[in-house]
């Protein structure tokens, strides 16, 4: 099955907005462990509008399962990111000023820049999972900058999965099929909820893992995080 990592950016962005520690986002993170999450995923952006580099260092102290940490591979980022160790490095294409991922890295015109990274993270320890668009060529790439794993940018499956959804799923299913070829692990991230979860993890069962964290939080809001938390394994298991 694949395994469930809450992206926890969400109540950093809620607890920055009144300047407090309300909610905690350490406790949450414990508590999203204690209820079944098999990880925490956190994206600290250059203006600190929700993850700090404190909170990184705090949730280090305390993630018992596996530490994913996104972003874009500025010196600021990577800097972090080896003091840190953290199990898993996604790195993100994001300009600073982006409200959220909105499309994968271009391997091939970023392929001696990626391949440097990849390389930094490996001597240290660190997985390394390259951020793209369902393309094979992009995937083929990846693997050879030296990425261990590719998540899959999902929202244009999220957005044409209930118009069509053996349509939305078919060019995800050819690049995770690349994605095992090259002997990548495979990751996915994006838009994915519990309508469409399910049947994404159906119908590419060697999916190792998914980040999940806006529509995970929201639902959180009506059905409470370990209610929630249980729901996404529930629909990773079917």
């Amino acid at each position: 099955m694949a395994r469930l990592s809450v992206n926890i950016n969400k109540v950093a962005t809620l607890r920055n907005a009144r300047g407090e520690n309300v909610p905690d986002v350490v406790k949450f993170a414990v508590d999203c462990q204690k209820f079944g999450a098999q990880g925490i995923t956190v994206h600290p952006r250059p203006d600190r509008r929700h993850i700090t580099h404190e909170d990184v260092f705090a949730l280090k102290k305390v993630i018992t399962t596996e530490f994913n940490i996104e972003g874009y591979p500025s010196q600021e980022f990577m800097d972090l990111v080896l003091k840190v160790k953290p199990e898993q490095v996604t790195l993100v294409p994001d300009p600073p000023a982006v409200l959220t991922s909105n499309t994968g890295w271009d391997t091939t015109g970023n392929l001696s820049f990626l391949s440097e990274i990849c390389t930094t993270l490996k001597d240290n320890g660190i997985r390394s999972s390259i951020f793209v668009n369902p393309q094979p060529d992009k995937i083929a790439n990846a693997a050879k900058a030296g990425a261990d794993r590719v998540e899959l940018y999902t929202k244009p499956y999220a957005f044409i999965f209930h118009r069509d959804r053996e349509f939305a799923v078919a060019p995800f299913i050819e690049a995770a099929t690349m994605a095992k070829e090259c002997g990548l692990g495979l990751n996915a991230g994006h838009d994915l909820n519990l309508d469409n979860l399910g049947y994404f993890a159906e119908m590419i069962p060697w999916l190792d893992e998914v980040s999940i964290g806006h529509a995970l939080i929201s639902d959180a809001l009506y059905l409470g995080i370990e209610t929630t938390i249980h729901k996404y394994l529930e629909a990773l298991r079917k």
